[in-house]
């Protein structure tokens, strides 16, 4: 277990998972941009709302984008610019989320702790990534994950369709927020076998935490609490939840209507 707590100036490297799906995904097809990462919200690629967001944050030290390919950053001047200038550091992106973040975790000091998010975040601000940062600062654990209820999403946004956690103590969607201290890399390595399953809880749980706890989900018994420690033990890495207050930390970009929802919301 990691001893890296009571420290809210504690410092990450960030990881920005960018990978390109221009054949098959709907955001690209329904914009025209080279590519989703590209796709603009409020006039601004998200891509870059993602590294403002980032760039704003005191805890962030480094930014590394995982993706979009090479071919494609003509399309998007103010990313090559920052590429260019030395403010985010580009690398290929790999054929899924988990490979791609572990050769981003090879390009990071083993002793440096990392944050990982994505670039259709496009509702991220500085103040989500510090309110997730700083708590999971003070956290004892391995790897933090950000959740937001699904309850606190469905308050605000009643019509947003998101992928829901459904356990005995409510509802959990989650951010697309990961922290890993340097014992909590290991994580990504057992991340790869749960992201084919990422749409499917059930057979999730099942996969990567067995019977028992299957069984416990299906019936509703299941705490969010202990499907973490379950995690945590068949993985060797000690996972803490971090519930987040702002309801759009839970709101990514993956069909056309998050993306027509969170231009309605940047007009307000």
């Amino acid at each position: 277990m990691s001893t890296e707590n009571h420290n809210t100036d504690k410092r990450f490297a960030a990881i920005v998972l960018a990978a390109d799906r221009t054949g098959k995904d709907p955001i690209t097809q329904f914009t025209g941009a080279a590519c989703k990462a590209f796709a603009e919200v409020g006039g601004i690629p998200m891509v870059i709302r993602v590294l403002d967001a980032l760039q704003a944050c005191q805890q962030i030290t480094s930014i590394i984008l995982c993706g979009p390919p090479e071919t494609l950053h003509s399309h998007c001047p103010e990313l090559q610019r920052r590429i260019d200038s030395g403010q985010v550091t580009w690398i290929p992106n790999l054929d899924s989320p988990s490979r791609s973040a572990n050769s981003a975790l090879q390009q990071i000091p083993a002793d440096v702790s990392v944050l990982i998010t994505t670039a259709d975040h496009a509702l991220l601000t500085p103040a989500i990534v510090q309110q997730f940062l700083q708590r999971s600062s003070v956290i004892a654990g391995d790897a933090t994950v950000g959740i937001v209820k699904q309850e606190r999403i469905a308050a605000v946004f009643p019509d947003a369709k998101r992928t829901v956690i459904r356990l005995h103590d409510g509802g959990f969607c989650g951010c697309n927020l990961f922290t890993f201290t340097p014992q909590g890399r290991a994580l990504v390595n057992f991340w790869r076998q749960a992201e084919d399953l990422r749409k499917k809880p059930w057979k999730l749980i099942a996969r990567v935490l067995g019977f028992r706890t299957v069984v416990a989900y299906l019936f509703g018994t299941l705490t969010l609490q202990q499907g973490l420690a379950a995690v945590s033990e068949k993985s060797g890495v000690t996972i803490r939840a971090i519930e987040l207050d702002n309801p759009c930390a839970g709101i990514d970009v993956d069909k056309v209507a998050d993306l027509q929802l969170v231009e309605s919301l940047l007009k307000n």
